[in-house]
């Protein structure tokens, strides 16, 4: 089973101005986002407004979302679908109760129950809005829809959504403190090279005497920060916005980025064993729903956010197609950990590899849940002696020809 993707995208939207009468006798003007005249009209006598004047004003910009709007949206439907009302129903209560008409969410969930109502299928639906439903989501939901089980398959899509943005949040706490305080003691010790530095040596060069070798060595360096911080800044700031600009235009570029990332002392290791669960579960899960292996590759090209991993997914199921074993396919693509890939050998010979990937992925999560532990538990000495070193340093090397001046006094 596998998804197809011919079908065309939702009609645009237009945006339209309105004045109208509430049943207060209340004059109200307002905007609102709609596919054509009729609907508007309809959403305003929904909220009991008598429309005096409704004109268009040109087409209206993409529906944005947040992730965890499509997960809160996944969630609510599921509720809804294993209460028992009807899909499109659930879907037009949605998009009326998720709040503003010029918010995105309400707007993809009204364009959803037009399309099941127009008579096209939920995941042929959510293959119009890819930003918001990717190829995971949408095969998942085919094969729900195909075995009558779409409450069960939303309620797990949602669950493991809510897992994975946990965990996003996590790594991003956790990279982000030590990197954030780096940042900080770079700043501070650039700070002190600038302004602070500069008033010692006017005090220095009365002294008259030879300076120790550690002050010679900051007042160079502070000198240095004078002369060339803001071209320093300059050419970093060019640099980023370089490296951004090619990260988006090239593919070559993201998978070489990516691949370097997962190579870093300390976030590479973690990063490979957070994107190996992500794959083994998202592959898991699919095999667990009924998908055949060959046709589950196709929704996992942007399953785990990198793209290192994304080509290594491309060339694993070109090898399947060859005929090769999944655990030899993971092996030659060198992004896998080995507790990843012996797991599915063995999987592979009992013929339970639906089980064995949540297993090793539900593993891998808890193994990057202690690797964070251990990396926020190392956090607080790192940075105290990183402070004390930059700082610490800093204040010696300048009081040092005082306290030397001191003793020969």
């Amino acid at each position: 089973m596998s998804i197809a993707t011919t079908h065309s995208p939702p009609a645009a939207e237009m945006r339209f101005r309105w004045r109208g009468v509430d049943a207060d006798g209340v004059q109200k003007t307002g905007a609102l986002i709609a596919p054509d005249v009729s609907t508007a009209r309809a959403m305003l006598k929904r909220e009991k407004l008598f429309i005096v004047e409704l004109a268009a004003r040109g087409p209206a910009p993409r529906p944005r979302t947040r992730a965890t709007d499509v997960t809160v949206f996944t969630r609510q439907l599921g509720s809804l679908l294993r209460a028992g009302l009807p899909l499109a129903p659930s879907l037009e209560l949605l998009a009326q109760a998720q709040g503003s008409r010029r918010q995105g969410m309400p707007r993809i969930v009204g364009a959803l129950a037009r399309d099941i109502t127009g008579g096209l299928r939920f995941s042929a639906a959510l293959q119009r809005h890819p930003r918001q439903f990717n190829a995971l989501y949408c095969q998942l939901v085919e094969v729900g829809e195909a075995a009558g089980a779409l409450p069960a398959v939303l309620a797990r899509i949602a669950d493991d959504r809510e897992r994975a943005a946990a965990q996003r949040a996590k790594v991003r706490a956790a990279l982000t403190y030590p990197v954030a305080i780096l940042l900080l003691a770079i700043a501070i010790t650039a700070a002190l090279l600038v302004w602070v530095v500069p008033t010692f040596k006017q005090i220095f060069d009365g002294f008259g005497a030879q300076l120790p070798a550690p002050t010679q060595f900051v007042l160079a360096l502070s000198a240095g920060a004078a002369r060339w911080s803001i071209p320093l800044v300059v050419v970093i700031v060019a640099a980023s916005s370089a490296v951004t600009f090619l990260l988006r235009r090239s593919e070559a570029a993201r998978i070489r980025f990516a691949r370097l990332s997962l190579t870093m002392p300390v976030a590479g290791p973690l990063l490979r064993t957070l994107c190996a669960a992500r794959w083994s579960r998202a592959l898991g899960t699919l095999l667990s729903a009924g998908t055949p292996l060959a046709d589950a590759f196709d929704s996992l090209t942007h399953a785990t956010g990198n793209a290192f991993f994304d080509r290594a997914t491309v060339e694993i199921a070109a090898r399947l197609r060859r005929g090769e074993r999944l655990a030899a396919a993971m092996r030659a693509a060198h992004c896998f950990p080995p507790e990843v890939v012996q797991p599915v050998a063995v999987a592979e010979e009992s013929g339970a590899l639906d089980t064995m990937l949540i297993d090793v992925a539900s593993l891998a999560d808890r193994q990057v849940d202690e690797k964070i532990g251990t990396l926020s538990s190392l956090c607080e000495p790192l940075v105290i002696i990183v402070l004390g070193s930059l700082v610490g340093g800093l204040v010696i090397a300048m009081y040092l020809p005082i306290i030397q001046l001191g003793n020969v006094v």
